[in-house]
């Protein structure tokens, strides 16, 4: 069993209030927490309103298996959400 946390922060310019943070950055749970591979939370800048943190914690057999689904949900936040990644980690455990 391969484990590796995807940590990206996001930056949310000109975000006036947490309701606007949740739209911009909203369905984090409802895409990537229903992979029976993948848990999901914000971990980070919960009360900022113009930051958030989230974090991944995905499984997988092999590493490539893992690296794989780490880089589908990089490239697929950058296409969905509203705001401006300003750092990503991937944490091997």
């Amino acid at each position: 069993m391969h484990i590796t946390i995807l940590t990206m922060k996001f930056s949310l310019p000109g975000c006036r209030s947490l309701k606007e943070k949740r739209q911009r950055i909203g369905g984090m749970h409802e895409r990537y927490g229903r992979q029976p591979a993948v848990a999901v939370c914000e971990s980070g800048s919960r009360d900022s309103l113009d930051a958030s943190e989230w974090s991944f914690v995905v499984t997988g057999l092999t590493t490539q298996e893992v690296d794989s689904l780490c880089s589908e949900i990089e490239e697929r936040i950058q296409r969905t959400v509203e705001a401006r990644i300003t750092e990503v980690v991937r944490e091997k455990l």
